[in-house]
């Protein structure tokens, strides 16, 4: 692989210039401007420079392996090089001094000896002229004599000579007289170059300043001395001149990495084996692994596996392995081969906000550095349809629910061919619930409408594969490799057993746990936590998980309790800081349990917190200063968050039995690569829960089964309201063959006990057209045969367009139609009202005595209490004031915001479907983000940076970064000197984002103006007659 990058570097070093002729820039000087004694030396030069260009051609290409090439073929100063020609441009020039001198005045050589120590040389090569330029130190004043040089005597200076000059020139500027102005290009180019200067010209030089005239005579002689000294200096001190801008080592980098490029596409595109310097990808691609991630080497089995013929081949492709073995790197390669060399579009599924906004943080800057956008694709965020790019190519980063709607505004808008690939990471996820079908309905469409997309799927919890393969029409690796050994522990009382398979029971007695308990310790911690967590802490990590919330806050307190106060001493100044930054994020506010934990490094992690306070504590966590996390069972299917040792505090999620699935996601945030050397994970039990954990540890995964007839109105119905609003199956024939190849019709057989998918497609489809969202057509086939056909209602539109839950549907339609009829628009109240989300008015229990004694509709006044909610949030913007007026948890609120911000997203969608709710369409926008970012209007642009939350963006605005610009230019090392608790992986990491999102509106801009002067296709053609012509 090496070997191929050498070749392709060699091949590019040793690729001559091609410079333009000058022949067409400038005219040749005709017979009446040449002097007598002009016409031989002129002869003699064009007899030189064709000598040269001989040689020049004559020059056999060598293999240089050296990436600057300073001189270019200029190896020598022998008589026919460069400098011989000046010396006859010198010839020339000093003939025209001394017609000078002969008309100067003598008399003024004492006013110029003494003038001239107060001027510079300075020379200016520009193109294809060299400017001879001597300033006065004088004010107002500004003097330039102009030489003419031949077209071939810089026709062939390399590029680092230019800027040499150009250099030298910007030096002696500052040195000048700042009154000094710039001679315009044109004019000087005009008049110096093959022109001779006429005695006119200089007469009248000498009319306009006599004074300056004198001076040059004098002061000719050390003038053009200097010439040859500066020229020669120049050409040897090229290699030490700093060239940032016009570096050829970065033209020729740039070159390379255009080259391998091409190399892999058509490597890519025939069958060969030869993989080009790093997968079919530039050598680029590997270094910037090495400088943004430190990875330097492939595991054998990421190997292997982008080495596999079904991936070569593009079939398919699900492969599953252990937490931590490194799934993410081997489909973040496939995405940079599609984007690269094949410059096809990407979408890359996951679970959750966070993590989309993690990977957005990672690959903005490899979007940056090898030219695709990064887009994000979450919550109330993204473009639908997305941007259609001219030549840069798009990496979409959605959630599950975000996937599926830009799935379908490619389908509809026919661009689903531009995408080349989609990776779905926790693949397991299709049999979770409402989620698990909205992704299995947006695999479905993917393998129905095109052929060339491939399917990549990664989990490291699959059972049933089979069903999976049959389903995606895949391929399936699996390894059991994890590059940190794992060592799982049970604790029973006081011992410790360690699980092994091939044991009678299941496990082997390891040790005996050895702390020495107060009677007061052993009641307060029976499960002797404090003495396994010390065993660790402070030094490395470790995780708590807890079965709930209010048992993490509990389980943290208590611990710090009983730990030695040295613990408090283990980087104090930075636990201080991350208190202080948890009370600035939050308006001055500070939970008394974090305040009684941080101090000992210990915090609790659940969805109690805000987004800002999480966010805070997982980059203090990550960063060592904390080093314990008591935390719900989320936090292993959420952000990368690793540990020395992972404690579970009981075998149980809230009241439910732990699962296997469950249990090997948390066990597999011990001992992550790179940061552990081993890792290990110890299960609490009591013994009236030995047996059922024996089996969960001996069990294989739970299989993943299809919810998509199970979510009835969020999974089938929603299908086929889909699939007939997109004209991808409109009968009844089309969409029972649709049902066939999903997930759910490979499993048909195990699902359906009572009916076949026949009558429940039939019964899904009765339903829908009931509802008013589908009509039914009738097409006559024959006499004998009479087909339904189906077609899609403007309410129905709009519900599949705004992704609205079918069984709200009708009741949004209501209160928009209602609202109408009296819409307060004094305040956004009534607006909040109206997209606050339906669902979550059951989990309200509002104190409202006086409405429960009057007659009223619940859901109305839970959903109301809900509105008051957020209007408080929006005009106060405290989520902890808010919090303490509503007696409501503040992770509740942020759930509240963040589901409304959706959920209006949606609303908005809905209206644009409908003619009637055009008022809503003007006024939801604004209201969406509002209560995306519920922040001053200031803060706005820096939050929709990824990763900037409320705090950091306070942060950034009162340290001078206003807007996108600002972020996007800014310095990350300047950052981490700005803002606190600033590490320089997130300071890279905003910038990066920025930079990023600002190139995406450019480029929205560009193309939107080229889309504004480009011809219509639909433009009419009406032909002239040939009368009209005459």
């Amino acid at each position: 692989m090496d070997e191929g990058v050498s070749r392709i570097r060699r091949r590019v070093s040793v690729r001559k210039r091609d410079r333009p002729s000058l022949g067409s820039g400038s005219a040749a000087p005709t017979a009446a401007e040449l002097k007598p004694g002009d016409e031989e030396g002129e002869e003699e030069e064009e007899m030189m420079a064709g000598s040269r260009r001989r040689k020049t051609v004559e020059v056999q290409p060598v293999e240089n392996d050296s990436e600057e090439d300073m001189f270019g073929d200029y190896d020598s100063f022998a008589e026919n090089s460069f400098l011989a020609q000046v010396d006859d441009l010198e010839q020339q020039h000093m003939q025209v001094a001394e017609h000078r001198k002969h008309a100067s005045d003598l008399s003024t050589e004492d006013l110029c000896s003494e003038s001239i120590k107060h001027n510079k040389l300075s020379i200016t090569t520009v193109g294809n002229f060299t400017e001879l330029k001597t300033d006065e130190h004088i004010k107002n004043q500004s003097r330039h004599e102009d030489v003419s040089i031949e077209p071939d005597i810089l026709y062939d200076v390399p590029s680092s000579q230019v800027l040499y000059f150009e250099n030298l020139q910007n030096s002696s500027d500052d040195l000048g007289d700042q009154s000094t102005k710039e001679r315009d290009w044109n004019a000087s180019s005009h008049k110096t170059v093959n022109e001779e200067l006429p005695h006119n010209s200089i007469e009248q030089h000498q009319q306009i300043d006599d004074s300056s005239s004198k001076v040059r005579t004098s002061s000719e002689e050390n003038r053009r001395k200097s010439l040859k000294e500066h020229l020669k200096s120049a050409m040897t001190g090229n290699a030490k001149a700093q060239t940032p801008i016009f570096s050829r080592t970065k033209q020729l980098k740039e070159t390379l990495l255009s080259e391998e490029i091409n190399v892999a596409k058509k490597t890519i595109e025939s069958s060969s084996d030869d993989l080009g310097p790093f997968y079919s990808l530039p050598s680029k691609v590997r270094d910037l692994y090495v400088q943004f991630k430190g990875i330097e080497k492939l595991y054998e089995w990421q190997h292997t596996c982008l080495t596999l013929n079904s991936v070569q081949e593009r079939k398919n492709l699900i492969y599953s392995l252990p937490t931590s073995g490194g799934k993410t790197l081997v489909a973040e390669i496939l995405m940079l081969q599609e984007l690269l060399c094949r410059r096809r579009d990407v979408l890359m599924i996951l679970p959750y906000v966070a993590i989309v906004q993690e990977k957005i943080s990672g690959l903005s800057s490899f979007g940056i550095e090898l030219g695709f956008f990064v887009e994000e694709y979450a919550g109330s965020k993204g473009k639908f349809p997305p941007i259609k790019r001219r030549e840069k190519k798009s990496l979409y980063i959605a959630t599950i629910e975000k996937g599926h709607s830009l799935v379908n505004s490619l389908i509809e808008t026919g661009r689903i061919g531009s995408l080349g690939l989609v990776v779905v990471d926790e693949l397991h996820m299709i049999g979770e619930g409402s989620r698990g079908a909205i992704l299995e309905m947006t695999l479905a469409k993917i393998l129905y409408t095109s052929e060339t997309t491939q399917i990549i799927g990664m989990s490291a919890t699959l059972n049933n594969v089979e069903d999976l393969q049959e389903f995606l029409q895949a391929e399936y690796y699996t390894s059991q490799f994890r590059p940190v050994e794992l060592k799982e522990y049970l604790k029973i009382n006081n011992a410790i057993y360690e699980v092994d398979c091939k044991a009678e029971n299941g496990m082997t007695f390891s040790r005996l746990l050895n702390c020495q308990y107060s009677d007061t310790l052993k009641k307060m911690d029976p499960d002797h936590l404090v003495a396994l967590v010390t065993e660790v802490i402070p030094n490395y990590s470790c995780l708590v998980f807890c079965p709930t919330k209010k048992n993490c806050e509990n389980v943290a307190e208590m611990i710090c309790k009983f730990l030695s106060k040295e613990h408090m001493k283990h980087r104090e100044k930075e636990k201080h800081e991350v208190i202080k930054n948890l009370r600035n994020i939050s308006s001055g506010n500070l939970c008394p349990v974090l305040k009684r934990t941080i101090p000992f490094g210990v915090a609790y992690h659940h969805s109690g917190l805000t987004s800002d306070e999480r966010k805070l504590l997982e980059e203090a966590y990550s960063t060592g200063v904390l080093c314990l996390f008591t935390c719900t069972s989320t936090l292993a299917a959420g952000v990368n968050l690793p540990a020395r040792r992972v404690i579970l505090r009981a075998p149980y999620v809230a009241k439910e039995f732990l699962k296997r699935n469950q249990y090997k996601q948390m066990i597999g945030r011990a001992g992550r690569a790179g940061i552990d050397s081993t890792g290990e994970s110890i299960l609490i039990l009591q013994e009236k829960d030995k047996q059922q954990v024996l089996e969960l540890i001996s069990r294989p995964l739970e299989n993943c089964y299809s919810h998509l007839v199970q979510e009835f109105t969020k999974g089938i119905q929603t299908l086929f309201l889909s699939l007939i609003g997109l004209k991808i199956a409109t009968n009844l024939d089309d969409i029972y063959h649709f049902m066939c190849g999903t997930f759910f019709g490979v499993q048909q057989k195990i699902l359906l006990k009572e009916k076949s998918l026949w009558e429940i497609t039939v019964e899904s489809l009765r339903y829908l057209t009931e509802k008013g969202l589908l009509q039914k057509d009738t097409i006559n086939k024959s006499e004998e045969e009479i087909q339904y056909s189906f077609h899609i209602t403007k309410l129905g539109r709009a519900t599949f367009k705004g992704t609205i839950d079918l069984a709200y549907c009708d009741i949004l339609y209501r209160d928009l139609k209602k609202g109408l009829e009296g819409l307060v628009l004094e305040s956004l109240l009534h607006l909040i009202y109206l997209t606050t989300p339906y669902d979550m008015a059951s989990q309200c229990v509002p104190d409202w005595m006086i409405y429960f004694r009057q007659k009223v509709d619940k859901d109305i006044v839970n959903r109301l209490y809900l509105s008051f909610v957020l209007y408080t949030l929006l005009k106060e913007t405290n989520i902890w004031s808010v919090s303490e007026k509503f007696n409501m948890p503040r992770g509740y609120i942020q759930s509240l915001l963040t589901g409304a911000a959706s959920f209006s997203s949606c609303v908005l969608h809905f209206c644009e479907e409908l003619e009637e709710f055009w008022v809503y369409r003007a006024l939801l926008g604004e209201l969406t983000k509002k209560l995306t970012y519920c922040v001053k209007a200031e803060l706005i642009p820096l939050m929709e940076v990824t990763g900037v939350l409320e705090g950091r963006a306070k942060q950034l605005y009162n340290a001078g970064y206003k807007s996108l610009m600002h972020l996007a230019n800014a310095n990350p090392e300047v950052l981490i000197r700005t803002i606190d608790h600033l590490s320089r992986r997130q300071a890279k990491q905003i910038v990066s984002s920025a930079k990023m999102l600002l190139h995406e509106k450019a480029e929205a801009l560009q193309e939107e103006v080229e889309e504004l002067l480009r011809l219509p296709p639909d433009f009419p053609s009406i032909e002239v007659s040939a009368a009209e012509k005459a």
